[in-house]
């Protein structure tokens, strides 16, 4: 999609600049106004002027404290006193938990009965009673109707498609531009699509030619299908960018995008995992797969970019341990500086000794060693070691191995078991 902005008069029927400004005053105080930061590096590698807006600094390390805290406060006694519902299997749910919790409010969220543990633990710790029913949003959606709203009188407060919810998220692009009013530019993550719905409103409230551009995982395009009209362009599969993996995108936010987004982009999971790790590397944040999603976008297409003054969300921040192990070992991996080598050697005494010599005379870093004798196609005499090497660059790992088939050694790279990519 490719509609210009400029010079255009928004309708905001369902949520105006007004919301966001009385959302705004409902916030004061209650969330953190995050910082927006100049990045010199990023700026450096992407060829625009890139601005960080770190809403993974919040309580529950992600933006989605605001809408839903907007929702709870708007509660009438009644309401407020049958609690209020969600579902969730992650963000949305520790936002709703949170802050219900902390105004005195009962908070009930429904999860998928596959939703990690952590997620579910961290919602309970925060006050938050969790019900694990079905195998998929959709389905603990409908239990929540029937259950807690239908039976129980409680108050939903949906992830995205919530009026309350879209204006308290756009005080984020308040806080950017009250910052930084020189934006031109604000690439936005589109799950369910209340963040980017909000923040356009906001940000065209305030400047109405700025450009917003929506970024999507390619694998679930929900608001490019729906503007397309063909829902079989989401295809789902895995993806790092869990956050905004939705198939469907709302009935009120896909209708705000429509008028206020210029364009909206799909990005591949690769650079969505080398921008979660250069946030880690150069900006020293943790940032999980769908906070990472605006950097991807700078990544992928760096010239549709080049010398505009660009506004990233960090949106959250709650990756898994161990995920994010993952991507900054392949992330190590795809720049070369942990290289995979087999080696083959005579196996007898002083062999080992020998190629480990080699390797750190020539500055390399042995990080994990696998001596591999049963191979059927090596020689009884014979043995081949798996290296996995910690080097500077690519350079470096020429010289490496350049050094090792000098000593007399026959060396093939990325071999074995230990191979990443």
């Amino acid at each position: 999609m490719s509609n210009s902005v400029s010079n255009k008069t928004f309708t905001d029927a369902v949520v105006s600049y007004d919301d966001v400004l009385a959302a705004a005053d409902v916030l004061r105080g209650q969330v953190i106004n995050t910082p927006c930061r100049h990045s010199r590096v990023l700026s450096r590698i992407t060829g625009a002027d890139v601005w960080l807006k770190f809403e993974n600094f919040q309580f529950t390390a992600s933006f989605k404290e605001r809408g839903a805290l907007n929702k709870i406060a708007s509660l009438t006694p009644a309401e407020a006193a049958a609690g209020v519902a969600a579902m969730s299997a992650g963000n949305h749910a520790q936002g709703v938990a949170y802050h219900a919790t902390r105004l005195g409010i009962k908070s009930v969220i429904v999860m998928p009965k596959n939703t990690p543990f952590t997620k579910v633990k961290n919602t309970r710790e925060l006050g938050g009673e969790v019900i694990l029913h079905g195998e998929t949003l959709a389905e603990s959606q409908a239990f929540l109707e029937s259950e807690l709203i239908g039976k129980r009188g409680m108050t939903l407060v949906h992830p995205y498609d919530d009026a309350r919810i879209i204006a308290g998220q756009g005080t984020i692009a308040l806080e950017m531009l009250a910052a930084v009013p020189e934006l031109d530019t604000l690439v936005i993550p589109i799950g369910g699509g209340g963040l980017i719905s909000g923040m356009a409103i906001a940000a065209h409230g305030i400047k109405p030619d700025l450009r917003v551009v929506g970024v999507e995982s390619a694998g679930y395009p929900s608001a490019y299908a729906a503007l397309q009209g063909d829902l079989n362009l989401v295809k789902g599969g895995q993806t790092i960018a869990e956050g905004i993996a939705v198939r469907n995108i709302g009935k009120l936010t896909i209708e705000i995008i429509r008028e206020h987004v210029a364009e909206l982009m799909r990005v591949d999971e690769a650079p969505i995992e080398r921008a979660v790790g250069l946030l880690a590397t150069i900006e020293k944040v943790i940032a999980e797969g769908a906070g990472a999603t605006g950097l991807a976008a700078l990544l992928s297409d760096p010239a549709r970019f080049a010398g505009r003054k660009v506004g990233l969300v960090i949106c959250g921040g709650n990756i898994d341990s161990r995920l994010l192990a993952s991507v900054l070992l392949r992330q190590l991996v795809h720049e070369s500086r942990l290289v995979s080598l087999t080696i083959d050697i005579e196996d007898r005494p002083g062999f080992l000794a020998r190629v480990a010599g080699s390797v750190g005379e020539s500055g390399g870093n042995i990080v994990q060693v696998h001596h591999e004798r049963l191979h059927a196609s090596t020689h009884a005499k014979n043995a081949s070691l798996e290296l996995l090497i910690e080097v500077q660059d690519e350079g470096h790992a020429d010289q490496i191995i350049a050094e090792l088939q000098k000593a007399g050694f026959v060396v093939r790279r990325g071999v074995g078991g230990m191979e990443f990519d």
